[in-house]
């Protein structure tokens, strides 16, 4: 069984891009905003990681991803913040709100499932 990975972005043409390149990979849910998505976990589903934009309406990835990370039952999932938001303050702000790893695009699809799998095993490894 291919792991779920959870997609939140509002731009479809990087939705496209990232649904190509990961779903041989990857079991993919796809949501266009942060309130989108925030919604579909509160509803019971636990993806085994989550790659978020940033800049978002509604809901940004900041917000979401504190949102994720102060839900008792959710708050062990891996996210990745996958953003064009390129300054180290972005990067550092993006970390202190809880995500795992911060990639900025473009990216090289390569390296985000090469990141991916790495979050995975981690998570996955017993403690």
């Amino acid at each position: 069984m291919k792991p779920q990975i959870l997609l939140v972005d509002d731009a479809p043409n990087i939705r496209l891009l990232l649904e190509y390149n990961l779903k041989k990979h990857y079991d993919i849910t796809i949501h266009e905003d942060g309130e989108e998505a925030k919604q579909w976990l509160e509803a019971g589903n636990r993806p085994d990681l989550i790659v978020t934009d940033i800049m978002m309406p509604n809901l940004d990835g900041y917000e979401f991803v504190k949102f994720v990370r102060g839900y008792k039952e959710l708050r062990e999932i891996p996210i990745i913040i996958l953003s064009a938001k390129g300054q180290s303050t972005d990067r550092i702000k993006g970390l202190k709100s809880g995500a795992d790893d911060y990639i900025t695009k473009p990216f090289n699809p390569e390296e985000l499932i090469m990141r991916i799998n790495k979050l995975l095993e981690r998570h996955m490894q017993p403690h």
